[in-house]
């Protein structure tokens, strides 16, 4: 990693061998140049003149024998949960969440705390090739420090439950704190943006659930949620309410364009109907939920449905690692495992959705994810010189199945 003043303050060129631009129709470019100037790309193409770049303080960035492509989204996380990496291993989640998890959380979370481990989490993605995330948890103000001290993109969520949490004791004030979680932030940062995380229908209220998302759709920002991530947990709100999650959430007002909803394990055909016809974007967190055995998303059926689909690797308390290339072998390996068909969610689909559809879900399409004219140079440089790396029959297919965070070579 380059100790280099940030991007955004440099004129640069990279020469790449192969250039991976997740953009519809041209994928895959070679021999090319790209242009960058205060942080945005200028020009894509096969010389390396260019007037935007002629400045004295141009840099060249030689990616011979490398594969550039888009930053990695990392699309849902808890950033502050490495400080717990391998804490509760090889548990049921009810029993790792109620029993190991939130009396850590209560024990050890404080401003200090969520700040290192914030940043433990972010200089861990950036290293291996993530530079965008979503992080929902508690004590955010710190995690917006942290993220804007080591330049990485993120939208940042202030956590929310009926529940005594870090941070917010009194849980009747929870919106209260979400409010000026939002007021403080909105706004201030070219990097960061504010959001709120509602931990999942059976932890926080039908005030809660509204309350959060009046309060995100008056802003125009995303809200986050776990939903459907258990058995127990749907058959909570169907003997409470007579009705599945999704259906729950859109009586509530809930279930929207404005909504992502992570995990999405447990989903019915009418429970995807419903997402699709409103809107809500998923994120798909298939390491976490094969290690807390939560079950498989039905991420292949969501894809071709048309569903907007991100991809995350949630946080290292039930991964244990932030790795998206790693996330992305497991997503592609387990749908075709569950469905008995090697042709399901194709390495193309995996990888777009850890790119260009992790950029949609958050909001950001048109600025990440892909590389072209106009867009934030959120680049990353895999060398490709390794022996796990060739030979390279086909770019995407090298990337989704045999690259891993290691290979990341500059972001």
């Amino acid at each position: 990693m380059s100790s280099k003043k940030p991007l955004d303050q440099r004129n640069l060129i990279i020469k790449c061998d192969i250039l991976l631009t997740m953009v519809p129709h041209i994928p895959v470019l070679q021999d090319t140049y790209i242009h960058i100037s205060n942080g945005f790309i200028t020009s894509i193409g096969p010389s390396p003149k260019d007037s935007s770049t002629s400045a004295q303080h141009t840099e060249l960035i030689d990616a011979r024998n490398c594969l550039v492509m888009p930053g990695l989204v990392n699309a849902h996380t808890h950033a502050a949960m490495s400080i717990f990496r391998g804490l509760a291993d090889d548990m049921p989640l009810k029993k790792w969440l109620f029993e190991k998890i939130f009396p850590a959380e209560a024990e050890h979370l404080s401003p200090d705390s969520v700040y290192w481990g914030a940043m433990l989490g972010f200089v861990e993605m950036i290293r291996s090739g993530t530079t965008c995330f979503s992080d929902g948890y508690f004590y955010q103000d710190v995690t917006i420090e942290a993220a804007q001290r080591v330049g990485i993109r993120g939208v940042v969520a202030q956590g929310v439950i009926d529940f005594p949490a870090p941070g917010v004791p009194d849980p009747s004030k929870n919106l209260e704190v979400a409010r000026d979680f939002i007021d403080r932030w909105k706004g201030t940062s070219e990097l960061i943006i504010p959001s709120l995380f509602c931990h999942s229908p059976t932890t926080c209220s039908e005030r809660t659930l509204k309350g959060a998302m009046e309060i995100c759709r008056s802003e125009q920002l995303p809200m986050q949620i776990h939903l459907a991530e258990t058995i127990e947990e749907v058959d909570t709100i169907v003997q409470k309410h007579d009705k599945r999650p999704p259906m729950y959430l859109f009586d509530l007002g809930v279930l929207n364009e404005s909504l992502i909803a992570v995990h999405c394990v447990h989903l019915e055909r009418e429970d995807m109907d419903l997402i699709e016809e409103c809107g809500t974007s998923v994120v798909h967190c298939p390491e976490s939920n094969m290690k807390l055995a939560s079950g498989i998303c039905p991420a292949d059926q969501m894809v071709e449905m048309g569903i907007r689909m991100g991809l995350g690797t949630d946080g290292c308390a039930s991964n244990n690692d932030l790795d998206m290339f790693g996330e992305m072998d497991s997503a592609a390996k387990l749908a075709k495992v569950f469905a008995h068909d090697p042709t399901v969610l194709r390495a193309q689909e995996v990888l777009e959705m850890a790119t260009v559809g992790g950029a949609h879900v958050l909001g950001l399409a048109g600025e990440i994810g892909s590389i072209q004219l106009g867009n934030k140079a959120d680049i990353i440089v895999v060398d490709l010189d390794r022996p796990h790396l060739q030979p390279v029959y086909d770019p995407i297919s090298t990337i989704v199945y045999s690259t891993n965070g290691a290979d990341v070579r500059d972001v």
